[in-house]
């Protein structure tokens, strides 16, 4: 454990760093944000004793850093410096091998199998075990950085203070050196603090972040309370916007661009759709913000062209996405740039209306094939297996949404398709009652992103009420073409 308690110091009588205090326990690992010249490497150097404290103090297990020798230190805390200066030709064992030179009763007098194994061990964590013979100077710059990495390891200390240890590397030598210094933490109890540029690494492999700002602390917490947009913004100056990482409950960082006056203006009209006996495409001049459940490219995403595309009633395929994939590449479509739904009703049942608003037009284009329409809430009586049916849905915006309005618009347009059915009076055929959809319908909200944002997009936004009336109308007019045209 190591405890830091309102300690300044830096270079001169002027203090870099000012006043800054946190524990780190025992197997956790504490990462330093912080803009460049913000005192995250003074901060590691007067914490290690290399630079003079003005005031304040460094406790590793409750006692005081000053009352260590260098050698009983030195088996306490490694450091890795941001900088190395290489000036002897050693090989990368040798180099490794200086980080058990505190365990040292004489300079490798007593070199014994526990310093072996640690030596050992720290190149195999840090894949350069292979390099064991190599001269440092015939390294690369990533490679130099990962012996450094293995020299503070092999020094099997309590405590590891890392600046900068992802230097030069690259992104899956990142996460090698990263994984290992986290498993260290919670399999062998070591305790962590390591300086980072970035964030979204930080925010992977730290328990806690402490963001720095000109030598002190302006935040220090969980990721996610420290990675929060606007503090990030007015820190490092720049323009970012946080998302959660698909996999983990940690928060994520995007750098957001100026805003450019010189983006293209282009807009959604009637002459983006084309229909033929395949599918119903819509393809624009620049990628629209969608979000789907389509076949192809579900979810969130950028994308410049769409495709309702129509197959028999019974398309019955093992792996659809390998068939639809296999699809795309026979017709020439990109397939990260397009999405895909699929219909069992044929293209020229197609619903497609264009609704203008003080913002921009909308489209919305509906096919609606509700001969196995399903009361949603009278699916769990059913054992049958999911058979095509399909409702499918787009919402075209020229406009800008807010990640919360494109959310709140696939609500409401789900809203306005299920009140459409119930007006024309379509039945779950099993149950007699009023159906609320198919087993199978997708539905999708694109928007050109431009002009002002809309932050919500719920029925009784001016936005919502574009969609919640064009949703109605375009699926009760798509149901009578199924239902003239089946």
């Amino acid at each position: 454990m190591i405890t830091v308690e309102q300690l300044s110091g830096g270079y001169g009588d002027v203090p870099i760093v000012k006043n800054v205090s946190f524990t780190v326990e025992k197997g956790k690992v504490l990462g330093i944000l912080g803009p460049n010249g913000s005192g995250k490497s003074t901060l590691l150097k007067v914490m290690s004793g290399i630079l003079p404290a003005t005031s304040g103090s460094v406790l590793l297990d409750r006692k005081n850093i000053k009352t260590y020798n260098a050698r009983a230190l030195a088996k306490k805390m490694a450091v890795l410096p941001q900088l190395h200066a290489n000036a002897f030709s050693n090989s990368v064992r040798e180099a490794v091998s200086l980080g058990r030179y505190p365990h040292q009763t004489g300079f490798f007098s007593s070199w014994s199998d526990k310093d072996e194994q640690a030596v050992q061990h720290a190149m195999a964590q840090t894949g350069v075990l292979r390099y064991e013979n190599t001269p440092m100077e015939f390294l690369s710059g990533g490679e130099q950085q990962r012996v450094f990495v293995a020299q503070a390891l092999a020094q099997t200390a309590e405590v590891l203070l890392l600046d900068e240890p992802t230097n030069h590397l690259d992104i899956a030598h990142q996460r090698q050196i990263l994984d290992m210094v986290r498993k260290e933490a919670v399999e062998c109890g070591l305790t962590v603090v390591m300086v980072l540029h970035d964030m979204n690494l930080a925010s992977l492999y730290c328990d806690e972040l402490l963001l720095m700002e000109d030598g002190q602390m302006r935040a220090i917490g969980a990721p996610h309370e420290v990675l929060i947009a606007s503090q990030i913004e007015e820190v490092y100056q720049a323009r970012v916007t946080t998302y959660s990482h698909p996999e983990i409950p940690k928060p994520q960082i995007t750098m957001m661009p100026a805003t450019s006056e010189h983006q293209p203006r282009a807009v959604i009209t009637k002459e983006n759709f084309t229909v033929v006996e395949d599918f119903i495409q819509l393809k624009s001049e620049i990628p629209l913000k969608t979000i789907s459940s389509a076949v192809h490219n579900p979810g969130i995403g950028w994308y410049e062209c769409f495709l309702n595309r129509s197959v028999p009633g019974d398309y019955i395929i093992n792996n659809v996405k390998q068939e639809v994939a296999g699809f795309l590449q026979r017709e020439n479509f990109s397939l990260t740039g397009t999405v895909v739904m699929l219909t069992a009703v044929s293209t020229n049942m197609v619903a497609l209306n264009e609704y203008k608003t003080d913002f921009g037009s909308v489209f919305v284009m509906v096919t609606a094939g509700v001969g196995n329409a399903v009361d949603v809430s009278r699916t769990h009586e059913r054992q049958d297996q999911p058979y095509v049916g399909t409702i499918n849905t787009w919402v075209i915006i020229n406009g800008c949404l807010s990640e919360e309005a494109f959310f709140q618009a696939m609500m409401t347009a789900n809203e306005a398709k299920t009140k459409a059915l119930q007006t024309e009076d379509i039945r779950d055929k099993r149950t007699n009652t009023v159906a609320t959809g198919t087993a199978t319908d997708s539905l999708l909200i694109a928007a050109t992103q431009r002009g002002k944002e809309m932050i919500y997009g719920g029925p009784i936004t001016e936005v919502g009420k574009v969609i919640g009336r064009g949703v109605f109308e375009t699926t009760v007019q798509a149901i009578h073409n199924y239902k003239t045209k089946a």
